[in-house]
């Protein structure tokens, strides 16, 4: 399974935030682990960037962290087309639109995030961190 994660989801990983973190690094180990693949978008480096750059006030630890995340997920770029089509979605949101268009495009097979209401509308499933981890424990189990 290919999926399309969310910055929330990142975010809640290196900032330990609480009561997400748990779910979000159960994500992160199950890519590590290569249960599934994980895409980030660049936009979502750039604002993981921004993020823990204001948190941390660290340079090097930050970048330390975006190179472990280079290595971990498939980094996608956002193409002028992503944000075009996106442009004609139902969905209010026009970032999270485009989240959905670059996945799309890279055939992702779903998006996970914490932020289910602005996804409604979504031509791709979505799913909650949790739904996630049993949707991929449900297919490791059947595949051994």
């Amino acid at each position: 399974m290919k999926a399309l994660i969310d910055t929330c989801v990142i975010v809640d990983v290196l900032q330990k935030r609480e009561p997400f973190y748990k779910a979000a690094m159960n994500i992160v180990l199950a890519i590590s682990n290569r249960w599934c693949l994980g895409v980030l978008t660049a936009k979502s480096i750039t604002d993981v960037y921004y993020i823990l750059r204001r948190s941390l006030h660290n340079e090097e630890k930050v970048r330390q962290l975006l190179r472990i995340l280079f290595t971990l997920f498939d980094v996608e770029d956002t193409f002028s087309t992503d944000c075009q089509l996106a442009l004609g979605s139902p969905m209010k949101d026009y970032e999270d639109a485009i989240m959905v268009q670059t996945a799309v495009r890279v055939g992702a097979d779903c998006i996970v995030t914490r932020n289910l209401k602005d996804y409604a509308l979504s031509t791709l499933p979505v799913y909650a961190p949790e739904e996630f981890l049993q949707k991929l424990a449900e297919e490791h189990t059947n595949d051994e």
